[in-house]
């Protein structure tokens, strides 16, 4: 369903240094009120608006890459390590640990990090502070390549060709245990979730975290990797464009009108805030998705066609791939997918309808409930300083032939576009992707619904 934005500001506010204290709401008053200076003063002033990007979690964003002038005795220490050869998501994660995406993390988790993160969902650091962390970032290994590292305190990560990527230092290797994370993770351990299936099923007995150290950035030589800009690269861009604010909004499918109207309108509320100059971070999911997602590349081939038809400003947005694989586990991987997006300068986060969630495996409903993963943002540990966007809907007006809100008094008047599936009827199909405009013929049936 497409949706518009309710925009809301809130304070940033400490974190909380307890977990069993009572989070308070991301959802704070509408900008329209106004602050009193002193109790005498009659007169009133807006709210001020900060001009600075966000800081990462932990106050720094931590890269893992070797310096330049290390590289080679690196690579050469590398050669007399055990080897750990990485699968496909597991090269992907090693991008997303490697870019500070995941900042303080300094490596695949060890098992202290990883049980935060499963019964937590946020990660306490040694000034007492929260940062969130809600889906585990780990390395799964078997018995036998247990058996090969021994007593060795480092190991050596490989690629598909054995081509060294990195080095994982100080290792600790703790059991694995599946059906916790599995439970912990998704809420359920039925058969048939997508990222279970390609990641976890079928991977080792043990996990192995440590501090790893990357020898160059991960390329995928696809003609995609311009697109793939780190949170460093990303903070630049915007500073570069004298962002005041930067709000993120990610999706795994082409963009329709319905998200256009979002993104432009959203940009107009940011502007009767007070900011000067609030910045777009488009920001499609590049890693895992499963099999009847729409590929990565016709995704970003629409992205630009988006830009370049004027669709979006290309002089207020950022089109960029976030390196994340995907795990379709609702309320608690919305979580990580804002998380990662302050660490690139984001301090405002549009979130609409079931995000990251998908139909049951099993049954014919939603795995999660559709309102969960919003109402769980504006209270995750870790996220207090992150403005939260909940979607209004809009829907396509056959009165007005565009996008508009939607007005319950006249429901029979709105077709509803879903980013997930689109008609294959009158060629609808073929001009969403080549220009995000899919247009609604009149002679349509009113009763018609495009899913």
């Amino acid at each position: 369903m497409a949706a518009m934005a309710s925009l809301y500001l809130k304070n940033p506010a400490p974190l909380s240094h307890s977990f069993t204290k009572p989070t308070k709401t991301h959802f704070a008053p509408p900008l329209k009120l106004r602050l009193r200076h002193g109790p005498a003063s009659k007169t009133r002033y807006p709210t001020r608006i900060s001009a600075s990007l966000i800081n990462p979690d932990g106050g720094k964003l931590i890269e893992l890459f070797v310096e330049k002038s290390e590289k080679d005795s690196k690579t050469e220490k590398a050669l007399g390590l055990p080897k750990i050869k990485l699968s496909k998501t597991d090269l992907q994660w090693v991008h997303v640990l490697s870019e500070g995406w995941a900042s303080p993390l300094k490596g695949f988790m060890r098992e202290s990090e990883f049980l935060q993160t499963l019964h937590f969902n946020s990660l306490r650091l040694d000034n007492g502070s929260v940062v969130n962390m809600s889906v585990p970032i780990v390395l799964a290994i078997d018995d036998a390549q247990k058996g090969r590292v021994g007593s060795s305190t480092s190991v050596a990560l490989v690629d598909d060709e054995d081509k060294v990527v990195a080095i994982l230092s100080d290792i600790e290797i703790y059991k694995h245990n599946k059906e916790e994370r599995i439970a912990r993770t998704w809420g359920t351990t039925a058969p048939g979730l997508p990222y279970v299936e390609e990641a976890i099923s079928c991977a080792g007995n043990w996990l192995i975290g440590g501090d790893l150290e990357v020898l160059e950035p991960i390329k995928y030589n696809d003609g995609l990797d311009h697109f793939r800009l780190s949170p460093a690269q990303l903070r630049n861009e915007f500073e570069k464009r004298n962002a005041d604010a930067v709000f993120a909004f990610q999706l795994r499918n082409p963009v329709h009108n319905g998200h256009a109207l979002l993104m432009t309108d959203t940009r107009r509320r940011l502007l009767e805030m007070g900011y000067k100059n609030p910045v777009l971070l488009l920001h499609p999911l590049g890693g895992y998705t499963k099999a009847d997602d729409v590929p990565l590349i016709w995704r970003m081939r629409q992205h630009e066609k988006v830009l370049e038809d004027g669709v979006l400003d290309p002089e207020t947005t950022v089109v960029s791939i976030f390196p994340s694989p995907m795990h379709y586990a609702g309320p608690t991987e919305v979580q990580w997918h804002a998380k990662a997006r302050i660490n690139a300068g984001a301090n405002f986060y549009i979130v609409g309808r079931d995000p990251a969630g998908m139909s049951h495996p099993l049954e014919k409903r939603d795995l999660y409930d559709a309102d969960h993963g919003k109402k769980v943002l504006s209270m995750a540990p870790g996220l207090e300083r992150l403005n939260i966007l909940p979607f209004k809907v809009a829907a396509y007006d056959l009165t007005q032939s565009k996008m508009a809100f939607f007005d319950p008094s006249r429901p029979q008047d709105f077709l509803f576009i879903s980013g997930t599936k689109v008609s294959l009827s009158n060629g609808c199909f073929r001009y969403f992707f080549l220009s995000a405009i899919c247009h609604l013929p009149h002679k349509k049936s009113r009763t018609q619904t495009i899913n």
